[in-house]
């Protein structure tokens, strides 16, 4: 590639009039070697206002832009792939309260996490949560929240400004001792990763860049409570490399109520897709379901932390995959030499059958941690 003419070609783009922020490409660099060039020599000569503009992604030797088309870069057609840095949304629907459910939720306890306490509470195990943030003075997780990054306001701390982000921490491991909520891996480490604005959504560019900071900080877990319809060629190779770093990403898999269609990233098999559940233990009716979904677990109206140190009831396929990472911490915290693809197994086998639903329907089972950890402990 001509790294030069490919420079050129960015800056009469980007200074030939005022660009939409909001209208972003995502450029994939097909040549590794190209990539580290153009990096070396961008930052060489690019102008003073060129950083704010043009994100690195290094995990997938990608850059992001505002450009408005893609028609500039056809030229350049078998040395970059470009799509379009679209916006993704949480999986999650709100029905306000101003009480904590009892100390330990139902969902936790239908899948019969305390049953297993005694043995393990995900002590040593870290999850990465790609999210809003997490309300760091909340009493609940004041325990559980290490340190994590802001990708939406670059340089602040990765503070909640929407409460979703707070709400999948607390399911996952909040640890309340006296009022409030226990949540499923009480003694598991979060570290939240800002990508989600106040208002719920984020471009598929920061959400690699969260994954870029799980692979350097070594997370065991990646929870992936958001998702779109389409999909997107430059999160499946980040979802890759988290993969094959050993990571499991769990992932929801989407609020349609389609009987046969599973959002994107959950659909990508290198992810632990999940449903949602209700308290009978049947498929909730806003869920997505079918052969595509790995497992099922709690998501209709979960009580969990709330930002400004309260509490909020969601319902939402995004707090079914809160449950499912939790009890992955559970199972690392004592079998922490897994694969992610040893631990999508190890769920599918060990998970309850569901009510409602025939024999024959393709459907999994929902999440039951004892099961998940006397089937680890039996297959090693």
């Amino acid at each position: 590639m001509d790294c030069a003419d490919f420079i050129r070609m960015l800056q009469q783009e980007l200074e030939s009039g005022p660009y939409s922020a909001s209208k972003k490409q995502i450029i994939r660099f097909l040549n590794r070697q190209d990539y580290q060039r153009f990096i070396a020599r961008w930052k060489q000569l690019r102008s003073k206002s060129a950083p704010a503009v043009i994100q690195q992604l290094n995990i997938i030797q990608a850059i992001s832009c505002p450009l408005p088309s893609s028609k500039p870069l056809k030229k350049f057609n078998g040395l970059v792939a470009v799509e379009e840095d679209r916006k993704v949304t949480m999986h999650s629907l709100v029905y306000p309260t101003r009480y904590p459910s009892q100390a330990v939720p139902w969902g936790v306890k239908q899948i019969k996490a305390p049953q297993v306490w005694p043995v393990t509470m995900g002590y040593g195990v870290h999850v990465g949560v790609i999210d809003t943030g997490v309300d760091f003075f909340h009493p609940d997780l004041r325990g559980s929240v290490l340190r994590g990054i802001n990708l939406v306001h670059r340089g602040l701390p990765p503070q909640d400004d929407n409460g979703h982000g707070t709400h999948i921490a607390g399911t996952i491991a909040a640890g309340s001792r006296f009022y409030g909520i226990t949540g499923v891996a009480p003694r598991a480490a979060i570290h939240p990763v800002k990508a989600f604005d106040h208002n719920g959504t984020a471009y598929i560019s920061d959400i690699i860049l969260g994954i870029d900071w799980c692979v350097a900080n070594r997370m065991d877990i990646i929870n992936m409570s958001f998702g779109m319809k389409t999909r997107s060629n430059a999160l499946l190779d980040a979802i890759k490399n988290a993969y094959n770093a050993g990571i499991v990403v769990v992932a929801s898999s989407g609020n349609a109520s389609s009987r046969n269609s599973v959002d994107y990233p959950a659909r990508y098999p290198h992810t632990i897709s999940v449903g949602a559940t209700d308290r009978n233990r049947k498929i909730a009716p806003f869920s997505n379901r079918g052969k595509g979904i790995d497992i099922y677990a709690p998501g209709e109206q979960i009580v969990s932390s709330w930002i400004h140190g309260r509490y909020n009831r969601l319902s939402g396929t995004s707090m079914a995959t809160s449950h499912v990472s939790g009890a992955i911490a559970l199972l690392l915290s004592v079998h922490p030499g897994l694969s992610p693809a040893e631990i999508k197994s190890l769920l599918r086998k060990s998970a309850q059958r569901l009510r409602g639903v025939r024999r024959k329907s393709p459907a999994t089972g929902e999440l039951h941690v004892p099961r998940l950890l006397l089937l680890s402990k039996s297959s090693r």
